[in-house]
């Protein structure tokens, strides 16, 4: 498809967290909100599943893509928390008591966080391609009170957090050690993801087009 400098990038995400991890590598977006069902499929493995739901999003944007923009490259994800020792998935807590359960599950035992991500290339006269990758990191809790725990429950922090943390919040207290990258425990894999534009797509690192403006789109 040619360079940055032709093209814009499209975050198909809601996430305010991963507009400011690529604003951190200065790279300006231009955010559209995706629709997918986020629903685990019997039997589906939470690494499949992010892989699958990152691909989903990136093709929900397509048809308001192509209605703006002859060509772009579509960058979307999914990030899941993994119970320790477990196949299932934290998602957010559904209230207060939720958010002590799965705070009282991680503390002091080591979770797994999974990102799918996946980088889409279309156009109107370009045959569209897609690259998916999935990222593993590995979360070491500190053993945390029940009093701990309650006064982290009463900031409001863990209520819209998968897992009830955030890594990037006051939750990065909570947090002994992280195996793997850090980013991706926030949603996104930054090393990984830039690495995939540049051998994947042609899109070298730093040479983003600083003329692209950030707004925000609805299909």
């Amino acid at each position: 498809m040619g360079s940055i400098l032709n093209v814009p990038i499209i975050l198909a995400s809601s996430s305010p967290r991963r507009i400011e991890l690529l604003k951190q590598i200065g790279l300006t977006v231009i955010r559209m909100i995706p629709t997918a069902d986020e629903s685990q499929k019997k039997g589906e493995m939470p690494l499949q599943m992010v892989k699958r739901l990152a691909k989903e999003k990136a093709e929900s944007v397509i048809p308001l893509v192509l209605r703006e923009y002859s060509a772009a490259v579509i960058l979307s994800a999914d990030t899941v928390v993994v119970e320790p020792g477990g196949k299932r998935i934290f998602g957010k807590p559904k209230d207060v008591a939720d958010a002590r359960k799965m705070l009282s599950k991680i503390a002091g035992k080591t979770h797994i966080v999974y990102t799918g991500y996946c980088i889409y290339e279309t156009g109107r006269d370009i045959e569209p391609r897609f690259f998916t990758r999935a990222v593993t990191s590995k979360v070491k809790m500190r053993r945390l009170s029940k009093i701990t725990i309650d006064r982290y429950i009463k900031s409001g922090e863990p209520m819209d957090k998968a897992g009830a943390y955030a890594a990037q919040g006051l939750g990065t207290a909570l947090i002994e050690r992280i195996s793997g990258s850090y980013t991706n425990v926030v949603g996104l894999p930054i090393s990984d993801i830039v690495q995939d534009l540049e051998i994947e797509f042609k899109i070298p690192l730093f040479s983003w087009n600083e003329s692209h403006v950030e707004s925000q789109k609805s299909p």
